[in-house]
């Protein structure tokens, strides 16, 4: 599913979906759960684990813009300079599920 349009409302990511459901996720929340290799590591062919500082908590940090990706996902730029992870639509629905 692809949204139909993305603002910022204050610190928080408002997505309106195809199917006319709506997202609110605060910037805080976006950034602890960033998809990046700087967050989750990545993987070798070899499956060695490497990077990846983990799950932990940004407090403050602010969306300033965002860029799209193709017709798939969003990058946003964080107020820490934070801007390496793509947020696919199937991610960010699935990110609803932790709310």
């Amino acid at each position: 599913m692809k949204p139909k349009n993305i603002q910022l409302i204050g610190t928080e990511l408002a997505i309106v979906w195809e199917d006319e459901s709506e997202s609110y996720f605060s910037s805080e929340f976006l950034r602890r759960h960033s998809p990046s290799a700087e967050n989750i590591g990545e993987k070798d062919i070899f499956g060695n684990q490497y990077g990846g500082t983990g799950i932990k908590d940004f407090p403050g940090v602010t969306i300033q813009s965002w860029d799209f990706q193709g017709n798939y996902a969003i990058r946003p730029i964080f107020s820490d300079g934070h801007s390496s992870g793509l947020y696919s639509w199937e991610y960010l629905k699935s990110l609803e599920l932790k709310l």
